[in-house]
């Protein structure tokens, strides 16, 4: 990773902020974008104490404006742009009969016109350098449905056909398209789901996670960030050059039924 460049959303905390530091570690450079100023400037400042060079963008990706200004400045900052990570995202949790219309165009337009957008303005350098990595996180919701979040698992579905379709258009430059699908991950959305369920059934944390959260999973817990990002340093590498279009299950077992 040495020398390559990063472009990471939603990495001022959770899985998109260990990613960064998993590839900040192998020693790429990097680029991250979040909504948070002081989070992001907290994380860069973490990020470059590892030795390597990065900048911190306020950007919301459901804009194209904020997304050019993005890529623009990773290529104006390194003169390149590598790869790629899709992962800002967020949740509303309402029946569809409730879902307030804003919420939803919301939700698709960060999780998947945000990860096209994405996309579209970082593709150009990849293909000009014939090289590239682009990752999305998806989720186990992009595979299996929930009730009561309807935006989320259909911006995730939708999220796993860009990729595929990335895929097909880009192999033959030497780039991969590639989405994750985590089940739960311990971050500061899931975490704030656990406290609601807590509340709502009176009963512990723990138990929200072991009987409602994980109940049809092999393995009971939440899965760490950087489970997420050792998967995604993978990913970049040159070993993982034929892997492409794929949507890599990180479920624990959710799927196996």
């Amino acid at each position: 990773m040495k020398g390559k460049v990063a472009v990471i959303t939603g990495a001022a905390s959770g899985i998109g902020y260990a990613i960064a530091k998993s590839l900040a570690t192998a020693g790429a450079n990097f680029v991250i974008a979040d909504l948070d100023p002081v989070a992001g400037e907290r994380a860069k400042t973490e990020l470059q104490s590892l030795g390597v060079e990065g900048e911190f963008v306020v950007a919301d990706v459901s804009k194209s404006a904020d997304v050019q200004r993005l890529m623009e400045t990773a290529a104006s900052r390194f003169g390149r742009i590598d790869i790629l990570v899709n992962n800002a995202g967020l949740q509303h949790i309402s029946p569809i009969v409730d879902f307030p219309e804003d919420r939803w165009n919301y939700l698709i337009g960060v999780m998947l016109t945000g990860t096209f957008l994405c996309c579209k303005h970082a593709l150009p350098h990849m293909i000009r350098q014939k090289w590239g990595r682009v990752i999305n996180i998806a989720s186990l919701h992009g595979k299996v449905a929930s009730p009561f979040k309807a935006a989320y698992i259909s911006a995730k579905h939708g999220v796993l056909g860009l990729t595929k379709v990335i895929a097909l258009e880009v192999g033959e430059h030497n780039i991969t398209a590639n989405a994750i699908c985590p089940a739960y991950v311990r971050t500061p959305l899931v975490d704030k789901q656990i406290d609601e369920q807590a509340r709502r059934h009176g009963i512990s944390r723990d138990e929200v996670v072991r009987k409602i959260m994980t109940e049809p999973a092999a393995i009971h817990r939440l899965l760490e960030p950087a489970e997420v990002a050792s998967l995604a340093l993978y990913l970049c590498g040159d070993d993982a050059a034929g892997i492409t279009g794929a949507a890599l299950d990180m479920d624990l077992g959710w799927t196996a039924r």
